[in-house]
């Protein structure tokens, strides 16, 4: 691979594909609509050309010959029943029209609820949840294309640039200094993965070419409770603000003046009864699966979002 783009480059996963391709060596196209913070993450970078687009208009026009298209593009939740499928169906027309390979980030949506084990690739998904169901059409989608393209499962991000998480809430509110909430139970253990190893894993996989044409697992570095979380930020904050819980009833009340509040309820069971990947085919397949400690990981996005506070970070 000498050339890729990245839609969505100025997401969590997104950014951190592209500094990953960029340390390999390869030519990025960091696709996305706002030119301002694509200019803030990489206008210094060589290897990146900035593409200001909208999948649904110019992407296709955008690709200007690279090799593989990353989709690490997200939608709004109250977008999703209307946009999601014509979306992929853009993006679907552009790899084919520039003969490309496609590697799509996505979530775990699709599996449902968790049984209490581990979910591996080839367990039957059977989603309750209507953007559950979406992101199995979208699977479904992708199989009818006949594209080259491979589909990986993440659980919740966290890491530099990562906003709009339920993670960064929490970090910037305690960076602020200010009343942070927690959402969900705090003594139950959920999976969270450090998005510079998600997208080294990743880019792992768009270089075999073995791997095309099925789903992966990429899991975070272990289970961890909200407690835990917590001690590790204290640790290194010195935040000293007792860490509220946003409850279930607490969300559907704000949903009442905010659509996608609204729309976060239905998922609100995987705070509840957390659902964890099984990463062994990516083990064993293409090899050890990047997995930095949550102390380590927090540490470095704290560092990150102190840096931008002051206008230094990179």
């Amino acid at each position: 691979m000498k050339k890729a783009l990245v839609i969505g480059a100025t997401g969590g996963m997104g950014s951190a594909l592209v500094y990953e391709l960029i340390e390999r060596g390869i030519k990025v196209i960091a696709f996305a609509r706002n030119e301002r913070k694509l200019q803030r993450f990489f206008g210094k970078e060589e290897l990146v050309t900035i593409q200001k687009g909208d999948v649904f208009h110019n992407l296709s026009s955008s690709v200007a010959g690279a090799e593989v298209i990353f989709h690490a593009g997200a939608l709004p939740y109250d977008q999703w029943q209307e946009k999601q499928e014509p979306f992929m169906e853009c993006i679907i027309k552009a790899t084919k029209e520039n003969k490309a390979k496609l590697v799509v980030v996505d979530n775990i949506y699709a599996y449902g609820r968790s049984k209490g084990e581990k979910v591996r690739e080839n367990d039957e998904k059977s989603p309750h949840t209507k953007k559950g169901k979406i992101r199995l059409r979208l699977e479904h989608l992708l199989e009818e294309s006949k594209v080259p393209y491979l589909l990986a499962h993440f659980p919740d991000f966290y890491g530099p640039r990562a906003e709009n998480t339920q993670i960064d809430y929490l970090l910037q509110s305690i960076i602020k200094n200010k009343k942070a909430m927690f959402v969900g139970n705090q003594t139950i253990k959920r999976e969270y993965i450090y998005t510079p190893d998600g997208a080294k894993a990743l880019v792992e996989l768009a270089l075999c070419g073995e791997a095309y044409g099925e789903t992966w697992n990429i899991p975070g570095y272990s289970g961890i409770s909200g407690d835990e979380f917590l001690s590790y930020i204290r640790e290194y904050t010195n935040y000293q603000k007792r860490v509220g819980t946003a409850t279930k009833t607490m969300i559907r009340l704000i949903g009442i003046f905010d659509r996608n509040m609204k729309e976060f309820i239905e998922m609100f069971y995987l705070n509840e009864v957390p659902l964890f990947l099984d990463g062994t085919k990516y083990e064993h397949r293409i090899g050890k699966i990047p997995r930095t400690p949550y102390k380590e990981g927090i540490k470095q996005t704290i560092d990150y979002m102190k840096r931008e506070k002051t206008g230094n970070a990179s």
